[in-house]
């Protein structure tokens, strides 16, 4: 049986581990406490001697070919995206959430509704912490939920996240909290990653998944650093000041918007030296084993792409819609609104997916013994 040593050596060190928090969520939040996420939010042994060495931790990363067939079929899962029940664009009806929304703020006017519905006891989210920085966090409260909307840089906070990595969405080291207060109905937001090792975690039946009764799942490119050196980059190749910026969003393109109301925009190329390492091995970017995914590509400018996989999220949508939490893009506007919003995604995904292939080619030539997978 492979145990978190084996995970360190095919995946840390071949440096594919996406820190998504699945092996050490599982064990804080379970077992006995063996692994901890140190300073640089990377996975380590926090008390060998208390590692049982269950292998579990080694089953639930989504860098493991362990339970891939059953976790696809869990989720009915097709290509070339995974399943899609229906595509749509939408927006929160409430202009406070649109207000702080990066997109359409439909994420956050779910959940609000969720928790306004008795549905949720509360969501797994990400609060800003400094202008280049967000933190996992687990919201119990409507302005904690609201609290958690859009990328909006926010400097009342202190710096309390890991290092330098602007990390745009949640972690699911926030398993640990939730067991604490004994949460058991509970959203996920989250990356491809995180989703993913959630899945596998609910394919096994392992507490504390069964918490999670809703995954929402955002498009990723990836997520980038940025530090000292990284800003300054961005800021020449933008020509902006960091010092006017009051928002960012990351879909097509970076886009930042200055306190003039003037948007820049830089080409994801232009990023990619300062994107993390492992995301360059990610295939997945429409987050394919979630309830609902999410996205600003392919939505015009204030409004979010939807792509909904499962019943339960139908089900989800369907009522907010009712309740007038949600309003749905005018077809008058653009007959061919959804099609195009479908299209976008499974290009951008086919793009990601090849570069990942490509990438990993690369990797196994210098490492005979890496992990040759997708």
């Amino acid at each position: 049986m492979k145990t978190f040593f084996n995970l360190v050596q095919d995946v840390q060190k071949v440096g594919l581990c996406h820190r998504c928090g699945g092996c050490v969520t599982f064990c804080t939040a379970i077992n006995y406490g063996a692994l901890k996420i140190d300073d640089d939010g990377k996975p380590v042994y926090a008390d060998m001697e208390k590692c049982i060495e269950c292998g579990l931790c080694y089953s639930i990363c989504p860098e493991i070919d362990d339970l891939e067939e059953e976790t696809k079929l869990q989720a009915a899962w097709k290509q070339p995206i995974g399943k899609v029940i229906e595509t749509t664009v939408l927006r929160a009806t409430d202009p406070v959430v649109r207000q702080k929304a990066t997109d359409g703020g439909v994420v956050t006017a779910l959940l609000l509704h969720l928790f306004d519905r008795h549905r949720i006891d509360g969501a797994i989210v990400t609060k800003a912490v400094g202008k280049f920085q967000r933190r996992p966090f687990l919201a119990t409260t409507r302005q904690e939920i609201l609290d958690g909307a859009g990328l909006f840089f926010d400097t009342s906070h202190g710096m309390k996240s890991f290092s330098d990595e602007y990390m745009t969405f949640s972690s699911i080291e926030e398993f640990d909290p939730m067991v604490k207060k004994k949460l058991n109905r509970v959203a996920l937001v989250g990356t491809p990653c995180q989703i993913k090792s959630v899945r596998k975690m609910q394919v096994m039946n392992l507490v504390p998944s069964d918490a999670i009764k809703f995954c929402f799942g955002l498009y990723c490119t990836g997520n980038f650093t940025f530090g000292d050196k990284e800003r300054q980059m961005i800021a020449r190749v933008g020509n902006f000041s960091w010092d006017d910026t009051v928002k960012i969003n990351l879909k097509d393109k970076l886009y930042i918007t200055l306190s003039s109301g003037e948007e820049k925009s830089i080409s994801l190329e232009e990023l990619e030296s300062i994107k993390r390492f492992a995301c360059r091995y990610c295939s997945d970017y429409t987050a394919e084993f979630a309830d609902i995914s999410f996205g600003g590509l392919g939505a015009a400018k204030g409004w979010t792409s939807v792509l909904i996989r499962t019943p339960l999220g139908r089900a989800v949508l369907a009522d907010a819609r009712s309740a007038m939490a949600l309003e749905q893009f005018n077809m008058e506007n653009d007959p061919n609104y959804s099609g195009k919003a479908l299209q976008e995604a499974r290009s951008a995904s086919s793009a990601k997916r090849t570069a990942a292939r490509h990438y990993r080619r690369e990797l196994n030539k210098q490492k005979p013994m890496g992990l040759a997978r997708r």
